[in-house]
């Protein structure tokens, strides 16, 4: 790889992990402190502006060629890694309610594992041997910690869980559909199609499950208008997460993701 191949991806994870641990924080402060306790509307938020900005991007500015999609088949696994992405996102939103951030990016840390283990069911890709052994002291460190941990929430900590797992194939499957020579999208167009379906997915939930949110935050929004703002800023920063989050992955890989991660 080029020193200038070297540092663009260096640029790339260090602009993705920023924003990410940005976000992470965010959410946290908003479903936790501020009390707005409602992870479904909030991530439905975050799916509306990754459509907008990316349909902004591509139809208007022009930043790379509008694709389409090919078939059936192409659409299908769209779909799919969009319901995926809701059920990471949801769950990781949730978990945050009833655990630290701290001990949430512990759990956090299993990532690879899963990763490695969905990249060999679905790819049959193989890493090096050590890499699967280095793996092994990071999942035996969040066990202790879970034992250890003094805010430990059972639900919380499933929810995180299936969070995880939920990331970890989310990351192969985008790896699929990001490098796949038949059904390739770039990073932008890839995000273009999978928010709305997303948001698709999520609203009838956010109706069921967080009834009137709408109603109750702009109520909220009457006596603090700073909630408006925490909710745009949040959002656009969640376009750029997902967006840099593609990118890394198409210029590494699935795993390599995952560690970047947890480091």
């Amino acid at each position: 790889m080029k020193s200038s191949s070297k540092l663009f991806t260096f640029g790339l994870v260090a602009a993705w992990y920023s924003s990410n641990i940005g976000v992470l924080l965010l959410n946290k402060y908003l479903l936790s402190n501020y009390g707005f306790r409602y992870p479904i509307f909030l991530t439905m938020c975050h799916m509306t502006a990754c459509s907008l900005l990316s349909y902004i991007a591509i139809a208007w500015m022009k930043m790379v060629p509008m694709q389409t999609i090919r078939s059936r088949h192409q659409f299908l696994k769209i779909s799919a890694l969009s319901f995926v992405f809701c059920i990471s996102v949801v769950f990781g939103n949730v978990s945050l309610r009833f655990l630290p951030v701290s001990f949430n990016q512990a759990v956090g840390a299993t990532t690879p594992f899963f990763t490695a283990v969905f990249a060999y069911l679905m790819t049959l890709k193989r890493e090096a041997w050590l890499t699967y052994v280095t793996l092994i002291p990071v999942v035996t460190g969040v066990i202790i910690a879970s034992g250890g941990e003094p805010s430990f929430h059972l639900f919380g900590f499933l929810m995180c869980i299936a969070a995880t797992a939920a990331r970890a194939l989310k990351s192969v499957l985008q790896g699929i559909l990001l490098s796949s020579e038949g059904e390739k999208l770039n990073s932008m167009n890839l995000l273009l199609y999978m928010a709305p379906i997303a948001v698709v997915l999520l609203l009838p939930a956010t109706l069921i499950m967080e009834k009137n949110v709408v109603g109750i935050t702009l109520a909220l929004a009457r006596d603090d208008v700073k909630i408006i703002w925490y909710l745009l800023f949040n959002s656009a920063l969640a376009y750029f997460v997902n967006l840099t989050n593609f990118l890394v992955t198409k210029h590494t890989s699935a795993l390599t993701l995952q560690v970047c991660l947890t480091s």
